[in-house]
């Protein structure tokens, strides 16, 4: 009773942070399609096409969720989520109901060109706190835009973290939960250091070259535009590697595969002492700058693997692997966060959340140490062979399952970082059985007693 009870309060607090904008309040109409833009801005459209932000309302997983949460709350949720995901539609009215049913074409392309460059305010951050105004201003980061087909104006909002946090931040509208809250673990992190010429904004990052940094981008913004020193990419790059492969857009996989590649160092350290090994696993988050991994984290997966192996390929010790259902081991450490609902029980539903029960992320340059051990076998043949992996997810095989049927789409685990190392044992490979060197020895021992024998005689 007391989750639907917060379940109807929700529903009124999101029409209550929504500020003064109402659905209704806008035609989706009002907005040009992507392809439109494409005419003058046809590399900003190419890179922005197949990203996460252009299918934000048609990703297969966020509309299987989204069904969930709809059937599971009476359609409390509807415009809750797809205000971030097709704003336009949930602006025009066009949700509720959920679905394709009422979408415009335009309301379809989820997080697209002129709903950004239309935002001339935030109301706040987390929620879609935005407003806009689909006046044929387009709003960006230059002063000296011109354009035959709009107006356009300069916007110190559309190159701060701020604008990305009117999405990137989402709390449960009635308990205060953080369902996800990457702005505030950029802001509180060593990346915000106060000094406008210091401090390392989303943009800096996601919009630019550098995987891991601010990388300069010249060219043109526009085909009628003059050269700049700098063009935002709008490629998003994120660390989703699952939908970007489901919808075959081989370009932003790769891209987010690269980034998670360089989010983290991952060394190793190893000791023996009589019969036990002991290892050291230090992690270190030197490229996010926000919590690693950060987003709804109760989906996605990163996860420490381990094996150690003798020198016959024997499997001495595993922890991180995955079963026969391609779920990860319960016992390994896992880098997550964990909702619970009304009853104290873990749920990734978010729209059950009452509680935050743990959240063992790692922030921006930190070091996490995890320590294991283990038994040497007296039997093993050295040396032993030990590797450290830092692995990642978007998604957990069981939740692609129920989604797509068993084993349709299969979550590739991405190395994220790793290390090797060997531990010398007493027993090398091949010892307590002669060799043909032993053998030789021998034999040659035996001619030369032989041949000594005979000279005395």
């Amino acid at each position: 009773m007391r989750g639907i009870i917060s379940l109807v309060i929700a529903a009124i607090a999101c029409t209550l942070l929504t500020g003064s904008m109402v659905a209704g309040a806008i035609e989706s109409s009002d907005f040009d399609d992507p392809t439109v833009c494409k005419g003058c801005h046809a590399e900003i459209y190419n890179q922005w096409d197949g990203s996460m932000h252009s299918i934000a309302y048609t990703d297969p997983v966020y509309l299987a969720e989204e069904k969930i949460a709809s059937a599971d709350t009476d359609g409390l949720t509807d415009t809750y989520c797809a205000r971030c995901h097709t704003p336009i539609g949930v602006l025009a009215g066009e949700v509720p109901p959920i679905g394709h049913e009422n979408l415009s074409e335009v309301s379809k392309k989820g997080i697209q060109c002129d709903f950004c460059h239309s935002v001339n305010k935030s109301t706040g951050i987390g929620n879609g706190a935005f407003m806009v105004s689909p006046d044929g201003i387009k709003r960006g980061p230059y002063d000296d835009s011109k354009s035959p087909y709009h107006g356009s104006m300069f916007s110190d909002l559309h190159t701060k973290s701020e604008f990305c946090g009117m999405c990137h931040e989402v709390y449960h509208p009635v308990t205060g939960i953080p369902i996800e809250e990457t702005y505030t673990e950029w802001k509180e992190g060593p990346y915000n250091t106060g000094d406008p010429e210091t401090t390392t904004h989303c943009q800096d990052c996601h919009m630019t070259p550098g995987i891991t940094h601010f990388e300069a981008n010249p060219g043109k913004a526009s085909s009628i535009g003059p050269d700049r020193d700098h063009v935002y990419t709008h490629y998003f790059v994120g660390g989703n590697a699952v939908v970007t492969g489901v919808i075959g857009s081989e370009v932003h996989q790769r891209m987010a595969e690269e980034r998670l590649k360089s989010a983290a160092t991952l060394e190793l350290e190893i000791e023996k002492k009589d019969n036990e090994a002991g290892i050291t696993v230090k992690v270190t988050n030197i490229g996010a700058g926000h919590k690693l991994p950060t987003g709804l984290t109760e989906a996605r997966e990163a996860w420490i693997e381990i094996l150690a192996k003798d020198a016959a390929g024997k499997k001495i010790f595993h922890t991180g692997g995955l079963d026969s259902e391609g779920e990860v081991d319960h016992d390994a450490v896992m880098y997550h966060a964990v909702l619970a609902d009304a009853s104290g029980k873990p749920t990734i539903k978010v729209w059950e959340a009452e509680s935050l029960l743990s959240d063992n992320r790692i922030l921006p340059k930190e070091t996490r140490v995890e320590k294991y051990n283990f038994a040497i076998p007296e039997d093993v043949m050295g040396p032993i062979t030990v590797e450290a992996k830092l692995n990642y997810r978007s998604a957990s095989q069981k939740l692609l399952d129920s989604i797509f049927g068993k084993g349709v789409v299969v979550a590739p685990v991405i190395e994220m970082a790793s290390a090797e190392g060997t531990i010398e044992v007493g027993k090398e490979p091949g010892e307590g059985v002669p060799g043909f060197e032993v053998l030789f020895a021998l034999i040659s021992l035996l001619v030369v007693a032989y041949l000594v024998r005979r000279r005395k005689k």
